[in-house]
């Protein structure tokens, strides 16, 4: 303990890197849920740092209050709060850790990785709560600079080392978590057709659809809207559709195949050979205007998504995967499939696709009020 002692920070430096290391993982955490390109791992990885290194402050920072919390004569208003902080914390830490050594472990039907997410989200509001008791300016009264850059020096030394650690115990014991992807999510039910998981963001539930009632519409900032019935899709795709109109479009949809992982951001990943028609074949179709940035697609739900036009021309509306119609909890008649995007943005159930001048940044709203009415 007398080592541990001299290695640590001063006290406030401590609190104050513990809400700084908090605020990071937050953040970085909300923000690597759009990210589906290997490119981006660098995140994961300091996400997994920073993680590891918490876990050395809290345990200066446990070590130094025990005696308040442990001793009830010495309780105030705040302590209830500061108890519940450290248990959230601990447990926020504990779980991320043990999903990456796991295997796919569910708690009441929700991937371990979910439940660490939420108890990462709800240590913001009681850190707040805490703060309002316990709020104190930074001092660097007394701080012996070279001393304390040796022990931050150490302190992310020991981060570094504990996240290889796991990452060699996970190889060397043959750990199940070993085979997760670069966003910690696992696989389950790859190349098995509609035997993935069904997840849909917060209230999207839909009825079944009915295909002789549902129409795709293109439209937006395009010189000729279009509107397909479900028959003028893939893989009916041998003669030519039919416009709402009645009249023959001038080409038929043809069919197209895409292999892209579907990596949801509650924890599991999938890859499937997904078929329907390419958004660019539609675009072609509908000409859209010259100054024409993005696309959106939108769901029966309400829900909807924008991609940039460049890739949107590359994404797939499936209709079938692994050579079966969809499901209708994985978005019958037709899903976005956005190759490098995360699960949520592989809008389901689309009637709508509008091409625009601009993103519509309503859609970090349309994503929780979907479905409610």
């Amino acid at each position: 303990m007398g080592v541990l002692a001299r290695l640590a920070p001063p006290p406030s430096l401590v609190d104050w890197s513990i809400l700084a290391l908090v605020a990071f993982e937050v953040g970085s955490g909300l923000v690597s849920l759009t990210v589906g390109q290997p490119s981006g791992a660098w995140l994961f990885t300091l996400h997994a740092l920073a993680g590891f290194t918490l876990v050395a402050l809290l345990g200066w920072k446990f070590r130094r209050v025990r005696r308040r919390v442990t001793d009830r004569d010495l309780w105030d208003d705040g302590t209830p709060v500061s108890i519940l902080l450290g248990t959230l914390a601990l447990a926020t830490l504990g779980t991320g850790i043990y999903w990456a050594l796991s295997g796919p472990v569910r708690i009441a039907g929700w991937p371990l990785l979910f439940l660490h997410m939420v108890l990462g989200t709800l240590v913001v509001p009681v850190l707040l709560w805490h703060l309002r008791h316990r709020f104190r300016l930074p001092s660097t009264a007394g701080i012996d600079r070279r001393r304390t850059t040796l022990q931050y020096g150490a302190l992310l030394g020991f981060g570094a080392l504990s996240w290889k650690a796991q990452q060699v115990a996970g190889d060397a014991l043959s750990l199940p978590g070993r085979d997760r992807r670069f966003t910690g999510s696992k696989e389950d039910g790859s190349d098995d057709g509609n035997a993935f998981p069904v997840t849909s963001w917060v209230a999207d539930d839909p009825d079944p659809i009915d295909p002789d009632a549902w129409t795709l519409t293109v439209a937006g900032a395009v010189a000729t809207p279009l509107e397909l019935d479900f028959d003028a899709l893939p893989p009916d795709s041998r003669s030519a559709p039919r416009q709402r109109d009645g009249s023959a479009a001038d080409t038929p949809v043809g069919a197209t195949s895409e292999r892209a992982v579907l990596d949801c951001t509650s924890g599991w990943y999938s890859e499937h050979d997904w078929a329907g028609v390419r958004v660019g074949d539609l675009l072609d179709r509908v000409e859209p205007a010259d100054d024409a940035a993005w696309v959106r697609f939108r769901s029966v739900t309400g829900y909807y998504w924008s991609l940039p036009i460049e890739e949107a021309q590359n994404a797939l509306l499936a209709t079938r995967v692994d050579g079966d119609p969809l499901a209708h909890g994985h978005g019958f008649p037709l899903r976005l499939v956005a190759p490098g995007r995360r699960g949520f943005q592989w809008v389901k159930w689309v009637e709508r696709v509008e091409v625009t001048h601009r993103q519509d940044l309503g859609q970090w709203v349309a994503i929780f009020v979907s479905g409610l009415d």
